[in-house]
């Protein structure tokens, strides 16, 4: 590494190894030597003067990248598709001729482009999968375990910590699916020429339609593809790439929220993320348990969420069949918002296989909170034995004002059952109190909720993607 240049955080910190790759000029410059042996292949196979010698030769070279010629022949040039064509012909000298016949640089350029991102999709969805996996796991373990709701952030009724994580998975499990439509509608731009009108290919093959028509079929197939764009410009429709950032940006919206969830969970020491022997949580404060994952899953989602509105001024200023003005800008955007989200992904999955739960810090809270909570069913316990409704409700409130003067103002614990407890007009349920407060006669279906969910909406996207599960989380530093 060059400590004396800037280095993207998004490689040297937080993305993998296999996204890293997969935005390569390596494997781009790849692409551009596949996609041009296939449109000779197929030109050759429909009748055009290309001989199977010269198909050979292409292929010979395929995986071999001259990088340096082509950088000298950019520098001569200023064109890097010319650059590549040219040192591309350098090696496989007999095909020279017909290396980009009648195509346009965006034939390399988008096609190229959409492959990348149909792989980097993969990448993701196999991580999305591997985080769904490990919290439904969660979900299940902690079925049970009763814990506070909160609403604006302020007690509310009980729920479980297992329908807790439920609601993660049911944001995940959207993206999934958003994800699904998006790979299942994917189309390559196919063989356009310059403005997309074919013109070129049209005159290559003697104004036959057909052989044009079957010709970009036979290219988008022999690079494994089926569907293309029914008219282009030169480019493919700029609004995939808005479609692909939002896609991202709400899988980062998820994941923006469980960090969130898990960071204000670790400040009330009820569920911590991973925290590792050596780790240090702060350079002044020895004690401290910095939840720094969960911190760094809402710095990248930040990020990948601002990134769609980019895209959607591109769509929206692109002038006729095209203007250049995307290109800078897409080499950025595209890539790091790929590769922030592997980043987060990455982190999400370490974080979800290595919660820790204290259960006794969740009972303690809910043992300061439930007695106001189970004011109603006491009450009602009271009147079933013939107790007067109106009288018991004034006595309750007057009751709970003492026990939350005892807990606001005198920093005590809530004392409302101990109250309670010393009260005549609440002696039919003082042998039932215990039985009351068992929390979990406060979690309604909770559990059973959260069974249901994972059975009708999880289990089946896992099942579809069982051959990709059993991945770990990496954190890089």
């Amino acid at each position: 590494m060059d400590n004396s240049v800037y280095q993207n955080p998004l490689i040297s910190r937080y993305a993998s190894k296999t996204m890293a790759q997969n935005f390569s000029d390596e494997k781009r410059f790849k692409l551009w030597r596949k996609l041009w042996i296939a449109l000779a292949e197929s030109e050759m196979e429909l009748g055009l003067n290309i001989s199977p010698s010269q198909i050979e030769e292409m292929k010979k070279y395929a995986d071999d990248i001259n990088f340096e010629v082509a950088e000298e022949y950019e520098r001569q040039v200023r064109h890097d598709v010319m650059a590549h064509v040219k040192a591309f012909g350098s090696q496989a000298k007999s095909a020279m001729p017909i290396i980009h016949l009648g195509a346009t640089s965006c034939f390399v350029d988008c096609n190229s482009e959409l492959m990348i991102i149909s792989d980097a999709l993969d990448i993701i969805k196999v991580k999305l999968v591997n985080v769904i996996d490990k919290l439904a796991s969660f979900a299940l373990k902690y079925k049970d375990l009763p814990t506070l709701g909160f609403t604006h952030l302020q007690p509310a009724q009980l729920t479980t910590v297992g329908k807790r994580a439920t609601l993660w998975l049911q944001d995940l499990t959207m993206d999934y699916n958003n994800l699904v439509n998006l790979q299942n509608s994917f189309k390559l731009r196919g063989v356009k020429g310059t403005t997309g009108t074919q013109a070129s290919f049209m005159e290559l093959f003697g104004g036959d339609e057909k052989k044009v028509k079957e010709l970009e079929k036979r290219v988008v197939n022999k690079l494994g593809y089926d569907k293309v764009y029914g008219v282009t410009g030169q480019t493919y429709p700029r609004k995939f790439d808005y479609n692909v950032l939002c896609v991202l940006s709400q899988i980062a919206q998820s994941a923006y929220k469980f960090s969130n969830d898990i960071r204000i969970l670790q400040n009330m020491k009820e569920i911590e993320e991973p925290f590792e022997k050596s780790q240090i949580g702060s350079s002044a404060m020895a004690y401290k348990r910095n939840p720094m994952r969960s911190e760094r899953i809402g710095s990248l989602a930040r990020y990948v969420i601002s990134l769609p509105m980019n895209c959607a001024i591109t769509a929206g200023t692109q002038w006729f069949e095209r203007t250049l003005d995307d290109s800078a800008n897409r080499r950025i955007v595209i890539a790091q918002a790929f590769l922030a989200l592997d980043g987060i992904l990455n982190i999400y999955m370490n974080v979800s296989e290595n919660l820790v739960v204290y259960e006794k810090v969740i009972s303690k809270h809910i043992a300061a909170e439930l007695p106001f909570m189970a004011t109603e069913n006491i009450m009602m316990e009271c009147v079933k034995a013939g107790g007067n409704r109106q009288e018991l409700h004034e006595r309750i409130r007057v009751l709970s004002m003492e026990a939350g003067n005892n807990v606001k103002v005198e920093g005590r614990e809530n004392n409302l059952i101990e109250l309670i407890k010393k009260d005549n007009l609440f002696k039919s349920v003082h042998s039932k109190l215990d039985s009351i407060l068992d929390a979990k006669k406060f979690i309604g279906r909770a559990p059973s909720q959260v069974v249901e969910f994972i059975d009708n909406e999880v289990k089946p996207i896992l099942e579809a993607n069982k051959n990709s599960l059993g991945q770990k989380g990496e954190v890089k530093v």
